[in-house]
């Protein structure tokens, strides 16, 4: 699958379809003690995933990826801006409203021999939300329970066993399967494949594609990998210290990343051919911190950046669209139009 291909533009566009998920200005903000000022974990993010679309999130840890996934799910509180789910306010939606959510808007977590109950069988998993929301009868319930087994490539005989006889890759595929089970509209994937091996990472995140093609199931995919995330997602925003400093294009964005930022993310992926990681590494100057945090109204990058200019220490640059771009991007640099 080559999500790129099908990749929509921030605003959208006459024919784009309805957004699932809309955020606006979202930030949020955490208390750090008396004598400091909080901690700006999101600042001021926004954007939309429409009907059958993956939105990539992709930073390094503490950039804020997470932090959005969580204030979605009603998870962190918001501080400031707007979540809209299927055209509803849903920032700080009451926990029986949240509960009524949970049938469209489900999540798939990073770790998978902690996010399933040792002590319940998978059948039982599976089962509670069916349980929970549509009240089915056993025998229908237990058919539902094996055929989204089978579809997430499980034997239906797996119901009768615990999370602990299976491997994690197995276990990803059944905590897929419990997020699929109420047929949700958007799932939220936080990391579901960071605690994988390499070849099991591959398998899952295949069958999430298939499950999307199939299911028209959109999905905000978070991670720290930008060629993952590149992998599955049709635009992608690049987060650090909770500001986006690019989005657009997922193809786009891998294949001519304008940031500095996220030059460096791609420059710090794994490469198979080490002639090409050596070549790659080397073209891009390695990002080295300043001396002290970075400047409260500056670039968050500049401490960081090797092309930083006085300008970006003081002035925190706005998320500007480049021209000309077959696909729409946006880039929060100064330097942008002078950057190789």
């Amino acid at each position: 699958m080559t999500a790129s291909s099908a990749s929509t533009s921030e605003t959208g566009t006459a024919s784009a379809p309805p957004a699932v998920l809309e955020v606006r200005d979202l930030s949020v903000h955490f208390r750090q003690g008396r004598g400091h000022p909080p901690l700006r974990a999101v600042d001021g993010v926004s954007f939309a995933v429409r009907a059958g679309e993956t939105v990539g999130l992709v930073g390094e840890s503490g950039s804020g990826k997470s932090t959005i996934g969580r204030a979605v799910l009603g998870l962190n509180p918001v501080t400031e801006g707007r979540i809209s789910f299927a055209g509803d306010d849903i920032t700080r939606a009451a926990p029986r409203v949240r509960r009524r959510l949970s049938s469209r808007l489900q999540v798939v977590f990073q770790d998978p021999y902690s996010s399933l109950n040792p002590a319940r069988t998978i059948g039982q998993t599976l089962a509670e939300p069916l349980l929970v929301h549509e009240k089915s009868g056993r025998a229908e319930t237990a058919e539902r329970v094996a055929a989204m087994l089978r579809r997430v490539g499980m034997p239906a005989d797996a119901a009768d066993r615990y999370p602990g006889q299976f491997s994690g890759g197995q276990r990803q595929r059944i905590a897929i399967a419990r997020a699929l089970m109420l047929s949700p509209q958007l799932v939220i994937c936080d990391e579901p494949v960071s605690a994988l091996d390499l070849s099991i990472q591959a398998q899952v995140m295949n069958l999430l594609a298939e499950l999307q093609d199939e299911l028209a199931l959109s999905y905000l995919f978070i991670a720290h990998d930008l060629p993952v995330v590149r992998h599955l997602s049709h635009r992608v925003l690049v987060l650090y210290r909770g500001q986006v400093l690019e989005s657009g294009d997922a193809g786009a964005v891998y294949d001519r990343p304008a940031h500095p930022y996220t030059q460096a993310l791609l420059a710090a992926a794994p490469e198979p051919d080490p002639a090409a990681q050596r070549a790659r590494r080397a073209s891009r100057a390695a990002a080295k911190a300043e001396p002290g945090p970075p400047s409260p109204t500056g670039c968050v990058f500049a401490h960081r950046c090797p092309q930083v200019a006085d300008r970006c220490r003081t002035e925190r640059p706005e998320l500007r669209v480049l021209a000309p771009e077959p696909a729409p991007r946006a880039v929060a640099c100064h330097l942008v139009d002078e950057l190789p």
